[in-house]
């Protein structure tokens, strides 16, 4: 396999979960985006989306549906090994939940597009071993920063705070 430019894999990857993220916002949800991919010598790039997906709380009033849960379950069932060589690239840093299915297949990369807006579970996810990497993306920040702005209460909801 040739090497492997991580660079231009990640900004794919990251590409992706930023367009799932504004297909949330114009569907008036949380922007927020997530892609899986693997490595994959078969493919001409060297790499594979294995599904992406973005939060639908708000669309499908689902309690659930993160953008890394929905990224996974548009994926489909994978084989454990499959997991452990994937990467997951998120818009904004990973609540619990999505933590705890991150850490639950051992995904070993986690890529994240800002985690000024929220800081999820990222000590957690290193203290098991996952490589954390946050690109600071000025276009996931302002995507939150609207989607906030626009509907604080909505966000309070989703991220488990109560309002005022």
């Amino acid at each position: 396999m040739p090497t492997i430019d991580w660079r231009t894999v990640d900004d794919y990857g990251m590409q992706i979960a930023l367009a799932e993220a504004r297909k949330s916002f114009e569907q008036g949800g949380i922007p927020i985006g997530s892609a899986l991919l693997i490595l994959d010598e078969a493919e001409p790039n060297g790499y594979k989306v294995l599904g992406s997906g973005h939060n639908q709380r708000i669309q499908n009033s689902s309690p659930t549906l993160h953008g890394e849960i929905s990224a996974l379950e548009n994926a489909g069932r994978l084989k454990a090994d499959t997991y452990r060589r994937a990467t997951i690239y998120t818009t904004l840093s990973p609540c619990s939940m999505c933590s705890g299915a991150i850490s639950l297949y051992k995904i070993p990369r986690l890529i994240i597009g800002e985690n000024q807006t929220f800081k999820g579970d990222e000590a957690l996810l290193q203290s098991r071993g996952v490589d954390i990497i946050v690109v600071d993306n000025a276009e996931c920040k302002d995507l939150m920063k609207k989607f906030i702005s626009e509907k604080p209460q909505e966000w309070d909801e989703d991220i488990g705070e109560l309002t005022n």
